[in-house]
């Protein structure tokens, strides 16, 4: 790795195993999921859940880096917007279905996104981080905070990098715009450092932001 781009893990904070979820459905599921969809932002959620649930029966047979292409080629398709814009909520955490039949999220949704559709794929969790960054915007000349999804094709390997900004899956070392905050998965979480500002505020705010996203997922009437 080059300059400051560390992506090892640091410390440990177990979270509960409840957090473990499958987004797996059948086609009566399916349908119940796109009337819900249709009901709250209408006929064209149907066009634009339809191919995702193409996409999880059809792909488990490719290797997991041309899963992980097709995966992040799919989701980036969708308009980058603001939780506050999209949802009138400042730190809304979308399920992939929000994201989708809305047709708009922030990083954060397109990393969850991203992760439990791999899931489903059957990328083990163990390879997969969720992490917060600090990203350059090189053409606005701005930093702000970022989520992105990692992959680790081997433990203790150099993760790649899945982004909303981009289309090209690059080895984090790569990614000289990205600084990591904090870096996480479904069964544990790490902290890269103490909080600051523009960053997440505590501990306590994953986690509520997790177990938001694991009721509306389990209820699965999110769409309502």
């Amino acid at each position: 790795m080059s300059g400051n781009f560390q992506w090892s893990s640091w410390g440990g904070l177990a979270i509960a195993a409840w957090l473990v979820l499958a987004v797996a459905m059948d086609a009566e599921q399916e349908g119940v999921v796109l009337a819900l969809a249709i009901k709250r932002f209408g006929h064209e959620a149907d066009g634009r859940l339809k191919p995702w649930f193409s996409l999880m029966h059809s792909a488990t047979k490719l290797n997991e880096m041309e899963k992980l292409q097709l995966v992040n080629n799919f989701f980036n398709r969708i308009p980058n917007v603001s939780d506050a814009t999209h949802w009138n909520d400042p730190d809304y955490w979308a399920s992939p279905m929000e994201l989708l039949a809305s047709n708009g999220g922030d990083c954060e949704d397109f990393a969850l996104a991203k992760y439990f559709t791999l899931r489903e794929l059957g990328v083990p969790d163990e390879r997969l981080r969720l992490t917060y960054a600090k990203a350059f915007l090189r053409n606005a000349g701005q930093i702000q905070s970022h989520m992105v999804l990692t992959y680790y094709s081997t433990l203790g390997s150099e993760p790649w990098v899945l982004d909303n900004l981009t289309d090209v899956i690059q080895p984090a070392s790569h990614r000289s715009d990205l600084t990591p905050s904090y870096s996480f998965r479904v069964a544990q979480l790490w902290i890269a450092h103490e909080r600051q500002s523009g960053q997440i505020n505590s501990n306590a705010d994953l986690l509520t932001g997790w177990r938001e996203l694991r009721a509306s997922m389990l209820r699965m009437d999110a769409l309502k």
